[in-house]
């Protein structure tokens, strides 16, 4: 029988605060340290899914919504939504949330695909997952279509 974890076990959730040295000359977030977080969140959500040391395939998709700015709250929820042999695609949501008056923005959205890799750096089998949730659900269905269009972006470059 092959081995499967739901969602949960991937589950993954940061909390960082926005600081000066962070933005740019608008005092807002600079995309490259959001990314930098996303990455980060993704790995460790497709570590904990898989038991393995994971390396960043690539980075599918970066949606950037609205902005964060000095002195908000960046609140980062990662899940494996779905997995192939070695692969494991990496949903990413980030929200902002203004710590003065409570109001709380998604900011980015993010898919990612991670490969786990043995101790000499080969990809390795991972497990499969099992959705739970209606947008855990959406996510694995509509995965294949996205796996498609990375194959069909990798043969144009």
């Amino acid at each position: 029988m092959e081995q499967a974890y739901s969602v949960e076990r991937s589950r993954t959730v940061q909390t960082r605060l926005v600081l000066p040295p962070d933005t740019n000359h608008m005092q807002t977030i600079f995309g490259g340290k959001v990314l930098s977080y996303i990455d980060e969140i993704a790995a460790l959500s497709a570590m904990k899914h898989s038991n393995s040391v994971v390396v960043t395939a690539s980075i599918d998709s970066v949606d950037f919504l609205s902005s964060a700015t000095v002195g908000d709250a960046l609140s980062l929820e990662a899940y494996v939504t779905s997995t192939g042999r070695t692969s494991m695609e990496v949903y990413v949501k980030v929200y902002s949330t203004n710590l003065l008056n409570s109001i709380k923005t998604l900011t980015t959205e993010s898919i990612l695909t991670m490969v786990a890799v043995d101790e000499d750096g080969q990809p390795k089998p991972v497990p499969k997952v099992v959705p739970q949730s209606e947008e855990e659900e959406r996510l694995f269905k509509t995965a294949p279509l996205r796996k498609e269009h990375r194959k069909n972006r990798a043969s144009i470059l």
